[in-house]
């Protein structure tokens, strides 16, 4: 039987054997593959597509097997009947006359494990700046047969998605690099502890809010979202035009390539953009530096050419210059009359400064030509910076040009899921493509929900860890909303209502002057109220100088300690120190709390400053503290009714407080005042 297999980067993982030569297609989620997990004495779900009527059955190596029909809709699911963990099995999905073959299957606990960049954060980091504590070790030592890893490629939709695309593989030196830190560091300690496989499930996108990971349904609830819900739904006829004149488009594949060289040698066929006579009057305008999600361009991933011109005196001829462009958000290559002066071709040098020498061979006449092709590859594009820091100078002096404002700018390629669709070098072509009424992105509400999560239900899994909230910092009395919405939707989705759901509470960082990501780190300790979930607290892990702490392997050790304790019955100290109360005795006021374990530490140097307490006043002191069995005394010098505490509220903070298993208490406020 000759097969036509739809297989979403899978096909060369599935022996088929052929019987006749009548046509059928068969369409299996990308989740359906050699070297997955599947979750342990449960009754684990498969389906796909086929053509209507045909028979489709599993005969499963561990004992069981399961059978059904394809419907006319072409739809069809069965479920089999898992045994406890082990492995390795087959399984034998027969199709009509034909057989597929999956191998080396595991059973096991399956996490999904999703958020945005500190979830994303692969094991080697992004270095130079954000880098991962003994990564290179981790990676040495990462050789675990059990432990499976599927990452799901990034991919966004206006409408709910039954396909996605990604491969399970076995933990590697080689896989483990490129997967998630936070989730590989969850997925060890676990198989450590529990001697069983592990499969985790990885579907997260940098720099990204938690409404875009909710359901259209969900989001309908709130107010906040009611308006924009209705532009999506009106829009959708757009931007299947859209997708479908972007696919339209010759495609560069870059799935296969070695990460650390996927971004290099990538030829768009514009290399023409580079010469200092090509003709760019056509090309439209924009104002540098920026990050062009402000600007027409609006939520694009993929390349954009730039190009300035500008007049130098004749005392410059012939001398070496010195070209800054500022910071380039992710990639780029910069080229100087036609010639390469330099580039950075790697993730991790979103926030590196560009100064590049002009040698003074090509510095032969006053009109130059400066020509950079930018590369983003998610979040924020662009040219940005101070303005001040766009400047040619001559090497070694301080005379300068200034190179902020007017820009000749030209995308030439979009980047989708690990395609780049090539629009070229014409104009027009660019010019050409359908318009929005209402620019979408990765961070538009809804769209990552459609794309990343919608394709893994039903897939059987034992729970959920995430890492985001960064990207909700600006309104958190918002996030108090939407993410115990999320949660409920996954939830209801799965049709498993109390699957566990732990997270971890962001990182302390010093975000701009006009943020408080206390409230946020606040919004998240509240939905502690949650059933079923758990919060990790890195307050003593963050770092002044990143908003991706390297430490990742408390965080993913952290969570593994939430599951241990709440679903394998491990008698594990799981939390640190979380208020619960307070009372006001005379010049003092006395905090209760939860998980204190063995008892409290403080660290005294930090404890001062970290502790705050106030009268009506609203005036905040530093405070004076005292260890009473499992109380905290707080209180002030001077200070003869006090109403209010205050622990690590800022937006940066060493934590003080601890319990004796050395996990850190979560920031709190006992006030509830705006200011």
């Amino acid at each position: 039987m000759k097969v036509f297999l739809l297989l979403l980067s899978m096909v060369s993982l599935i022996n088929i054997s052929y019987g006749s030569e009548k046509k059928i297609f068969l369409e299996i989620p990308s989740l359906f593959s050699n070297n997955m997990v599947l979750q342990q004495k449960s009754d684990v779900p498969f389906w796909g597509k086929a053509t209507p009527g045909l028979r489709i059955s599993f005969d499963a190596s561990w004992g069981r097997a399961a059978k059904t029909i394809v419907k006319d809709d072409s739809t069809w699911f069965v479920k089999i009947k898992t045994p406890k963990a082990g492995g390795p099995y087959k399984i034998d999905l027969q199709i009509g006359d034909s057989t597929i073959n999956f191998s080396n299957v595991l059973i096991g606990e399956v996490w999904l494990c999703s958020g945005q960049s500190n979830m994303e954060m692969p094991l080697r980091g992004w270095p130079p700046s954000d880098t991962i504590s003994f990564s290179a070790q981790s990676i040495r030592d990462a050789d675990y047969p059990n432990l499976r890893f599927f990452t799901v490629v990034r991919a966004y939709s206006e409408r709910p998605e039954q396909k996605c695309s990604g491969i399970w593989s076995e933990c590697t030196h080689a896989t483990a690099e490129g997967f998630s830190a936070t989730a590989f560091f969850l997925g060890r300690k676990l198989m450590q502890e529990l001697k069983i496989p592990i499969g985790l499930i990885h579907s997260s996108w940098g720099g990204t809010p938690a409404e875009a990971w909710t359901g259209e349904k969900y989001l309908a609830e709130i107010e906040q979202f009611k308006d924009i819900i209705k532009k999506l739904d009106d829009g959708k006829p757009e931007i299947v035009k859209l997708n479908r004149w972007i696919r339209n488009h010759p495609i560069i594949d870059i799935s296969k390539k070695n990460p650390q060289q996927k971004w290099k040698e990538l030829d768009f066929g514009d290399s023409v953009c580079s010469i200092s006579n090509y003709d760019d009057s056509k090309w439209n305008t924009m104002n540098l530096p920026t990050q062009w999600e402000s600007t027409e361009v609006g939520d694009f991933d993929g390349v954009i050419w730039f190009r300035k011109q500008i007049n130098i005196s004749k005392n410059w001829l012939n001398k070496d210059l010195i070209l800054e462009i500022g910071k380039v958000d992710d990639m780029d290559i910069t080229f100087v009359n036609g010639v390469k002066v330099g580039s950075y071709e790697e993730d991790g040098f979103w926030q590196t400064e560009r100064v590049y020498n002009v040698p003074a061979e090509i510095v032969k006449d006053t009109l130059i030509t400066i020509a950079v092709r930018v590369l983003d590859n998610q979040g924020g594009g662009g040219i940005w910076g101070p303005k001040e820091k766009m400047k040619l100078s001559l090497k070694e002096e301080r005379e300068n040009i200034s190179l902020s404002g007017e820009w000749k700018y030209l995308p030439v390629a979009q980047y989708i899921a690990d395609n780049f669709y090539v629009f070229g070098t014409k104009e027009d072509e660019y010019l050409s493509r359908p318009k929005l009424s209402l620019s979408i992105g990765p961070s538009t509400p809804t769209v990552l929900y459609n794309g990343m999560i919608s394709p893994l239900i039903p897939y059987k899994i034992k729970g959920v860890i995430w890492y985001q909230g960064e990207s909700n910092v600006a309104n958190p009395e918002l996030y108090k909303i939407i993410f115990p919405t999320m949660i409920r939707n996954w939830r209801n989705d799965w049709k498993e209502r109390s699957f566990p759901f732990y997270y971890v509470q962001i990182a302390p960082w010093i975000y701009d002057s006009g943020s408080q990501s206390q409230k946020l780190r606040e919004a998240q300790l509240v939905t502690l109220s949650v059933p079923k979930t758990g919060m990790v607290v890195t307050l003593d892990i963050g770092s002044p100088n990143t908003i991706h702490p390297p430490d990742k392997e408390n965080v993913g050790e952290r969570l593994a300690l939430w599951a241990l304790a709440k679903d394998y019955n491990k008698r594990v100290v799981y939390s640190g120190p979380i208020y619960k109360s307070m009372k006001v005795k005379k010049d003092k006021i006395i905090l209760t709390f939860d998980h204190i374990g063995k008892g409290f530490i403080l660290k005294e140097k930090e404890s001062q400053k970290n502790f705050l307490i106030a009268e009506e006043d609203k005036i905040f002191k530093e405070a004076e503290l005292k260890i009473v069995g499992k109380n905290l005394i707080v209180s002030s010098p001077g200070m003869k009714a006090p109403v209010a505490v205050r622990y690590g509220w800022s937006n940066y903070v060493d934590a003080s407080l601890f319990n004796k298993e050395g996990l850190p208490a979560s920031s709190f406020r006992t006030d509830n005042w705006e200011n």
